[in-house]
């Protein structure tokens, strides 16, 4: 069955540059980063590379980027190292009602443990306003968390001017990056934020490889404990073959961010589902302060589940999901207060640099065949 990959939001392939830039540390420069001969040389050399190359794509020091397993343990990394370093000075902890999983998991794990935790609702569109943060800042504040953009609808928030609030009131700042990082431009120092959360495979490059960026100069708790690894943060040895691949990835997101291609076929299927849907659809977040590659489409009296089982050619998410029998919808568009009969009709499509036009008309045509035999 031809499939039409329409979810990079989920994950990515891995491009075939980032491939060919791993092999040779699967295979011939296999040795360990702590080893002072050849072999480990070259792996220590490729490590301290690659930090550079993700450094550079998010405007850091080399130095302040942390190499992990995945986004979701940098995110942990963050919120319990600064639950556990700051609790004298704190705890209390700000986040948002549409934080990604592994965000507001650690936060209501940290809650059954004595800190409390502040939800800030968006608007329709998706969005923070910063002056409701503003407005929960206490003294015993010890971070904010707000993701860069929402993944399931694509929003863009404010960070730069809430990471001013927070810099003026002395609190961390955390922000989980991972679905932005190599679609629009981000500067860690513009963007006045702490920490920032990076996951390779959004990015073209495997799952299992992540990185963090902290500060210079803050310190937190370590999260794994053991050797000396990444400055002490995070013990055992390095994933090389991985965080080489994160590297190139890097380079490669800077030479798509100069091109318009993610956006062109975004405005390209947008003008196609309307041209086939009309007033039967509805747009979810907001369509210009949004990731270049994200559309989150209502398909109005209908159900997103229903449509991706009659269209198993296209690869793509729902917003709502079906338990025993009943459906729910998903609680971003919750938050957002969609009407819950439009949230049903709910489909995350994200197009990626290997999208087509070709294929978004392939799409279009199996979304066309199902809507109209299913009036």
């Amino acid at each position: 069955m031809e499939a039409i990959y329409l979810d990079y939001n989920a994950t990515s392939p891995i491009a075939p540059e980032v491939y060919h830039a791993m092999i040779p540390y699967l295979t011939t420069d296999y040795g360990n980063p702590s080893n002072s001969y050849t072999l480990g040389y070259h792996a220590k050399k490729a490590i301290t590379n690659a930090r550079e190359k993700v450094a550079a794509l998010i405007g850091s020091q080399s130095d302040e980027i942390l190499f992990t397993g995945c986004g979701s343990e940098s995110n942990n990394m963050v919120i319990k190292g600064v639950a556990y370093t700051y609790k004298n000075k704190g705890t209390h902890i700000i986040s948002t009602k549409i934080e990604h999983p592994s965000v507001l998991e650690p936060l209501r794990y940290l809650e059954k443990n004595g800190y409390e935790v502040s939800y800030v609702g968006v608007d329709f569109s998706g969005r923070v306003n910063p002056e409701d943060i503003r407005k929960l800042l206490r003294p015993d504040t010890i971070l904010v968390s707000v993701m860069h953009s929402n993944n399931e609808v694509g929003t863009l928030q404010p960070i730069k001017e809430i990471g001013t609030l927070c810099k003026k009131s002395d609190i961390l700042f955390h922000c989980d990056a991972s679905q932005s990082i190599g679609k629009v431009p981000l500067d860690v120092k513009e963007l006045n934020v702490d920490f920032l959360t990076i996951t390779g495979h959004k990015l073209y490059a495997p799952k299992g490889i992540g990185a963090l960026y902290m500060r210079q100069g803050i310190i937190i708790e370590s999260l794994i404990h053991g050797a000396s690894q990444e400055n002490s943060y995070r013990a055992g040895t390095e994933n090389v073959p991985h965080i080489v691949a994160l590297g190139r990835a890097a380079e490669l997101a800077q030479e798509l961010l100069q091109t318009s291609h993610l956006k062109d076929i975004k405005d390209y299927f947008f003008s196609k589902l309307i041209g086939i849907s009309g007033d039967n659809i509805h747009l979810n977040g907001d369509y210009e302060n949004s990731l270049p590659n994200t559309l989150n489409i209502s398909f109005i009296g209908k159900v997103g589940s229903e449509i991706l089982t009659g269209v198993p050619q296209i690869n793509a998410s729902t917003g709502s999901a079906c338990h025993s029998g009943s459906k729910t919808i998903s609680p971003v568009l919750a938050a957002m207060g969609v009407n819950p009969d439009i949230a049903l009709g709910a489909i995350r499509f994200s197009v990626g640099k290997y999208t087509t036009k070709e294929d978004i008309n392939k799409a279009i045509n199996y979304l066309e065949k199902y809507i109209r035999e299913k009036k």
